[in-house]
């Protein structure tokens, strides 16, 4: 989800730069929404699961795609699966992008330690190669959406700041504390309004006992579906989040995000879009020397499995209130 959520400002720019040029996003039809409000831009809905799983599947999906007439192919995956798809689209011009795998290795195994190019970036470069140089450097964001009636008898009125604090993470190395977390939501929870973001049974159902704790708490996990969502964190004055989907989602409508970092680090180039570096809380590499251990949170030596609570709840509850009081200034 991540990976298709930090697409969306760089095509959102790129049809800002070439209205004339219409690109059509192949994926599931879930992230449908991501693209909802871009200008030139359709989805084209792939089911791996059913009807396009496997080779027999992949060829039928080159047939439907050809009847779009398309000139070239973007492959901002470059993966297994979209290598197969355009061995049957040959004959169109395609750029695959370039993940930088050779330097993501290196930085895992501490061979260098700096900022690599960011995916962001990695993504204007397949652009570029294809004849279509974009500037990134003067965002465009889409404007906050209404929050329907439905939506406010889940949300409430927003009669305070709204923070989204998304307490998750793929692994349990990007993931923080829930008790230490629940410490940062029981400090904001005092003069703003928190706003709980999740997914599954078991976190629904540790977000609801979090959401029943104190008032100013709300729970969405569960609740909403992904329009729905994103018209809620459209309107956040700010969120916090893991190294995770979450971020991106906020990044993509130009909210402040707070990133919490464990065994993973911003240097391999995920780091969500036009944010300031400042926002980024990371585990002590003095204690955890090693980080990052891994790009996605995958491994990490023993011992490393909590470096991310060495970030300490203050550290957390200052920067968010020190961001709000410089927005609401």
């Amino acid at each position: 989800m991540g990976d298709v959520a930090m697409t969306v400002p760089i095509l959102r720019q790129f049809t800002k730069q070439y209205p004339s040029v219409r690109l059509t996003v192949l994926t599931k039809s879930f992230f449908a929404p991501f693209f909802r409000d871009i200008e030139n831009v359709s989805v084209h809905a792939v089911d791996v699961k059913g009807k396009h799983k496997g080779i027999l599947g992949l060829y039928k999906l080159s047939k439907e795609l050809k009847k779009l007439k398309f000139d070239a192919i973007a492959d901002l995956h470059n993966v297994l699966r979209s290598k197969m798809l355009k061995l049957f689209l040959i004959n169109k011009k395609c750029i695959q992008i370039d993940k930088g795998r050779a330097e993501k290795k290196a930085l895992i195994k501490g061979k260098l330690f700096k900022q690599l190019t960011t995916t962001h970036q990695r993504y204007a470069e397949v652009f570029d190669k294809l004849g279509y140089p974009l500037d990134l450097s003067t965002p465009v964001f889409s404007e906050a959406a209404d929050i329907t009636d439905k939506l406010k008898e889940v949300t409430g009125n927003k009669n305070k700041p709204w923070i989204g604090i998304a307490p998750f993470a793929a692994f349990k190395s990007k993931t923080y504390s829930l008790s230490l977390m629940q410490e940062v939501i029981t400090s904001l929870s005092k003069t703003n309004s928190i706003l709980l973001f999740g997914g599954g049974k078991n976190e629904i159902k540790a977000l609801e006992t979090i959401a029943n704790s104190n008032i100013n708490i709300i729970n969405l996990a569960g609740k909403l579906s992904l329009d729905e969502e994103l018209d809620v964190i459209s309107n956040l004055d700010l969120m916090i989040s893991m190294d995770s989907g979450n971020a991106h989602i906020a990044a993509m409508f130009g909210v402040e995000v707070i990133t919490l970092w464990g065994v993973t680090h911003p240097y391999a180039g995920f780091y969500p879009f036009n944010q300031n570096p400042e926002n980024a809380l990371l585990a002590n590499r003095d204690k955890f020397p090693l980080i990052p251990t891994s790009i996605y949170g995958k491994t990490f030596p023993e011992g490393y499995e909590d470096a991310i609570n060495s970030i300490s709840p203050q550290q957390i509850i200052s920067k968010a209130t020190s961001m709000l009081q410089k927005s609401l200034t």
